[in-house]
């Protein structure tokens, strides 16, 4: 099955999961973005696969011996944290415009995405003031499922806003796999 949206390169990208978000309008410190796109019915939510610069890539063989070792993560539980104190946080209807987007390319290019090798891959979406960012953390390549990522960012951006004393939040696995962020853009 092609992962013809998402099929993501070898790329490092350095972060630290913490219970406080990426800055906002960055994926990182001098982030740059590798591949660039827009999805959704109106190709309104701009899609990123972006990395760190100055963090250095496996070994090739490292490289060729995980990209065989490509695994299904769909089903992986997180634990939400909500970023504090209140204020700033992204406007959920507009998060919900990245998830209608995410339901739509599931239905239409297929219900899983891959974030390919390498040490902490990440994908963002963005779409006016609500940005999302899953993060591939671990070693290998990791699938996920588009109505996953969509069912977890409408609860972030929903449940981590000024009356819960937050502004924005993360979901991160279970295993810490991965993570999925909501912010402000």
């Amino acid at each position: 099955m092609p992962f013809s949206l998402f099929a993501v390169l070898p790329f490092a990208l350095f972060s630290i999961i913490a219970a406080s978000p990426l800055a906002v309008g960055t994926v990182c410190k001098g982030h740059v973005t590798v591949t660039e796109s827009f999805i959704g019915k109106d190709h309104d939510v701009k899609v990123e696969v972006a990395t760190c610069p100055g963090i250095p890539l496996q070994p090739r063989m490292a490289l060729e011996h995980r990209q065989s070792n490509q695994t299904n993560i769909c089903a992986t539980a997180c634990n939400t944290n909500c970023f504090l104190p209140a204020g700033g946080g992204p406007d959920p209807n507009e998060c919900h415009v990245i998830t209608d987007a995410l339901r739509y390319e599931s239905e239409n290019t297929g219900a899983l995405f891959q974030v390919g090798t390498g040490v902490n891959n990440t994908v963002v979406m963005t779409y006016r003031g609500c940005r999302s960012s899953f993060v591939n953390q671990d070693l290998g390549a990791v699938v996920y499922c588009r109505t996953n990522w969509a069912d977890i960012l409408d609860s972030l951006a929903f449940n981590c806003q000024t009356p819960q004393n937050a502004h924005g939040g993360n979901c991160v696995a279970t295993d810490q796999r991965y993570f999925i962020q909501a912010q402000h853009s």
